[in-house]
């Protein structure tokens, strides 16, 4: 963590000791830096696996488990260090530097603001070596597919093409010192002044330097490749899979697994679907019917989406009483919704931000409402269940506020734990009647099939070489989403392999080990320990999670 000072900044875990200078400084995305970081994690592995495991507590080993774990899998990447896009239209650089920027750099003083303006001249210093990065790659033969580069460039030429003073960096930067009080109003035209100068001098040229190169690579790049094309793009992507979902399941086995679970979901909703007189016809064609139905729409205007960031609120409001039979211990920090920022909605998806660790900033669900034809009201519980409570919001402020745990316990992403429980999340809710409504549940089947489905054209794409047109063929035809929806959701994939096969993963397992604990406990069995079990574990590999729960079992059994 103490390299990154951008994750620094974004946790907010050192300000209390008086340490700051980090927030003066962007994150080395060099492969020199990347070397540096490879080889302390194979120092740290060697040194971890030196302490004698007799000599520590139940805690400390399961601590020391989890670390091995995550730092043995970086280590396993290393013949992987030039895969993967740093410029990509999901996560790139290029959107998430200014994100970063306008979502996580504090200004409440003349220092913070000093230190946002430094930000701003490193624009030039970080995107130079992102380009080197991206050079070495393309002499490498590892370039990203066609619509990547065309999604890239038509952002980064509207993120230069407005003015300085209409770019997020500036108008971001404008509101938070509107809001600082103890800086004199002299003192805020000047930061102002200079935020406008150092965009227009370091940070459009930057972006700039970006748009020529993909310019000429463009060209270059004919066809819309997984990354099963690139050099040793197989093993590259069995190691992104089970970076992803923690297991050791082959990409065949994730895509049978894919299979059965869109064949049983299918089944469930064509139930419902004729219990409601939608007959004939396909699941994916009724639901692709009823999500353009009025009834289910907001207006396509700015008032539009405000009403929906309301029914959002609204629908977390009325979970939280809801939540006590089935939950004992809550997060201390709140939850908001926020709308994704405007100028990355429309290839970004809808997402959760941690709070801050020092509880200055609460946890932020941040919906996606670019286009309101594609915000069906009847999913718009399911995935407040799934961003906010009891989801993600839950899982994340819940880790970082354990105690008597080493910090990486707090920080370290498993995205089948993280996901898998958000997506356990949603099935929760609809299990104990939060919907009301078969339309909704509907909302949350189609949510769990859209999950199904990513384990199919995940791994499509990237092992079974489907086609970007395969992939959105398939999953429109199952989960009845819009092409413009699944569109988004299938590049996606191209650029993150094996992370959308996380979600579903992640939520078997835990249904599965849940099971096992009621089968097992019988009428000693209580859903909240079992959720405290889960929860209060933070983050973890689904095999320790496995480990930790059949723990929880055997203490429940010897305690009876």
């Amino acid at each position: 963590v103490l390299e990154d000072p951008e994750l620094l900044t974004s946790l907010r875990i050192v300000e209390q000791f008086g340490i700051d200078g980090h927030n003066a400084k962007l994150t080395d995305p060099s492969h020199e830096h990347a070397i540096r970081s490879l080889e302390k994690a194979k120092r740290d592995l060697a040194t971890l696996r030196s302490y004698d495991r007799a000599r520590q507590t139940e805690s400390q080993l399961l601590s020391t488990d989890i670390l091995d774990w995550y730092i043995d899998n970086s280590v396993r990447g290393e013949p992987f260090m030039y895969h993967g896009y740093p410029v990509n239209q999901m996560n790139g650089v290029q959107n998430s530097l200014p994100s970063f920027l306008a979502n996580d750099h504090a200004v409440n003083s003349e220092k913070d603001a000093e230190h946002y303006l430094t930000r701003l001249e490193l624009f030039d210093w970080k995107m130079g070596l992102v380009l080197e990065g991206l050079k070495e790659r393309e002499a490498r033969e590892i370039v990203p597919p066609r619509f990547v580069i065309q999604r890239v460039l038509d952002e980064m030429r509207g993120f230069t093409g407005a003015p300085a003073t209409e770019n997020i960096l500036y108008t971001s930067f404008e509101e938070k010192l509107g809001e600082a009080d103890e800086i004199p109003q002299a003192q805020r035209d000047f930061f102002l002044a200079e935020a406008e100068s150092r965009i227009n001098d370091f940070v459009y040229p930057a972006y700039n330097g970006l748009i020529g190169y993909f310019e000429e690579l463009l060209p270059k790049v004919e066809t819309d490749h997984g990354v099963w094309a690139l050099p040793d793009g197989e093993a590259y992507y069995a190691w992104r899979l089970r970076s992803n979902t923690t297991t050791d399941l082959s990409p065949d086995e994730v895509h049978n697994i894919g299979l059965a679970e869109v064949e049983r979901i299918d089944k469930v909703m064509r139930d419902i679907l004729d219990g409601l007189g939608h007959t004939g016809g396909g699941v994916s064609e009724w639901m692709l019917k009823l999500s353009a139905e009025q009834r289910f729409l907001y207006p396509n205007t700015d008032e539009g989406r405000e009403e929906a960031l309301e029914g959002f609120r609204t629908i977390i409001e009325e979970a939280r009483p809801r939540l006590d039979p089935l939950f004992d211990i809550l997060p201390k920090t709140d939850v908001t919704v926020e709308r994704v920022p405007v100028f990355r909605e429309k290839t970004s998806a809808s997402y959760y931000s941690r709070p801050a660790m020092d509880g200055s900033r609460p946890g932020t669900f941040f919906a996606k409402l670019y286009d309101m034809n594609d915000v069906a009201k009847f999913g718009m519980r399911t995935l407040a269940y799934h961003e906010a409570i009891p989801g993600h919001h839950f899982q994340i402020a819940l880790q970082q506020e354990m105690t008597d745990v080493p910090t990486f316990r707090k920080v370290l992403p498993f995205t089948a734990y993280t996901e898998g429980w958000a997506l356990y999340a949603e099935f929760l809710a609809r299990e104990e009647g939060f919907h009301g409504d078969p339309y909704s549940e509907l909302g949350q089947l189609q949510s769990e099939m859209f999950r199904a489905v990513r384990l199919v054209v995940d791994t499509g794409i990237h092992q079974k070489r489907w086609t970007r047109e395969q992939a959105i063929e398939y999953m429109v035809g199952k989960t009845g989403m819009t092409e413009g929806e699944v569109t988004s959701e299938i590049e996606r994939y191209f650029v993150i392999p094996g992370q959308a096969c996380a979600y579903k993963m992640g939520m078997l397992k835990i249904l599965e080990l849940r099971e096992k604990a009621r089968a097992e406990l019988g009428d000693r069995f209580d859903i909240r320990e079992f959720h405290n079990t889960v929860l209060l574990t933070g983050a973890v590999p689904l095999e320790i999670l496995e480990r930790v729960v059949d723990g929880y079992i055997a203490s429940k059994k010897s305690a009876d």
